[in-house]
């Protein structure tokens, strides 16, 4: 076990996600980070919970920058860094993490929307100036990161691809899949889909629910170079 990585749980409180996903309930959330605790405690790994309450800047970029940043003054070489809205999240996708850290390469696990639900760096390849820069949360992003990914022919390691919660299309395709979720996140998200079912699931399409299906990306890439 490599004890020189810290794990970063980057994720607001409860109230405050449904601030942004109105699709969801406190509940769900409430339910989501405990289920993300219990994967960190399980992995041995030290972590550290950044809310709203301690994430600071006005952009995404620049909180999840700072975030980072934070860590690795603590003294950590390595950060791995997950939210709180991928229920297929597991403790095992956070040691094989760590075990590529180990071995100096940069860690994506990738999400469907085209961001990334873990990432792993070293503070080697952190930088802080070049990471606030990067396009956060624009369709230039990808374009940005591969330019110097290639730049720098660093190697990169990819978990499995899963799938965040950032619509409704994204609940039912989570329910509908053969991976496991736990008993009080599969409840809640199966209530969450009965309730709206007659409305917007009617002869099982999305094209009625445009006013829930906003786009969350967190603005995390797919590919994401050391930097």
């Amino acid at each position: 076990m490599n004890q020189n990585t810290a794990l970063l749980i980057f994720a607001n409180s409860a109230a405050k996600e449904v601030e942004r996903k109105e699709f969801l309930s406190t509940e769900i959330f409430s339910a989501l980070n405990k289920q993300t605790l219990k994967k960190a405690k399980k992995s041995k790994l030290p972590y550290f919970v950044v809310s709203e309450k301690e994430q600071i800047g006005i952009s995404f970029g620049e909180r999840f920058t700072n975030a980072i940043d934070s860590i690795f003054k603590k003294g950590f070489d390595n950060v791995i860094t997950i939210g709180n809205d991928t229920p297929h999240l597991k403790t095992k996708h956070l040691l094989e993490a760590n075990t590529s850290l180990a071995n100096k390469q940069l860690v994506i696990g990738p999400s469907k929307d085209g961001g990334f639900y873990l990432m792993g760096i070293t503070k080697a390849h952190f930088n802080k100036e070049i990471f606030l820069k990067l396009p956060w949360q624009t369709n230039k992003l990808q374009a940005s990161i591969d330019t110097i990914s290639s730049l720098k022919k660093e190697q990169i390691s990819f978990l499995e691809l899963l799938i965040d919660l950032d619509n409704l299309e994204d609940v039912k395709t989570i329910l509908e899949s053969f991976k496991t979720l736990s008993l009080d996140v599969f409840k809640l998200l199966k209530k969450t889909i009965i309730a709206i079912k007659p409305i917007v699931f009617s002869n099982f399409s999305f094209h009625q629910t445009s006013s829930f299906t906003k786009n969350y990306n967190k603005g995390s890439p797919l590919f994401f170079a050391y930097l």
